[in-house]
């Protein structure tokens, strides 16, 4: 079994992912929501990744309108769908 984030780490990966566009907040609001109970650590460095990029980068991933980067790892690439499906 995988360990999962919990606790003071879940609560601080939230607070990260507080973005200036709405559409954002409300997938990633939407992804806590049904999967912070399998947030791995893979999941987690996946995430990251994402986070990272600007607001507009974000969107344009979530909504199909852009794809990762070939160099993607795995972890981000998984993440990004179950994004998408929120």
């Amino acid at each position: 079994m995988r360990a999962t984030l919990q606790g003071v780490e879940l609560s601080r990966l939230k607070w990260q992912s507080r973005r200036g566009l709405l559409e954002n907040d409300l997938v990633l609001q939407s992804f806590y929501e049904r999967y912070e109970g399998e947030l791995t650590p893979e999941r987690v460095e996946g995430l990251n990744t994402l986070l990272d990029l600007g607001d507009n980068d974000l969107w344009d991933l979530l909504a199909g309108r852009s794809e990762l980067d070939q160099g993607a790892g795995a972890s981000t690439k998984a993440v990004l769908t179950l994004l998408r499906a929120c």
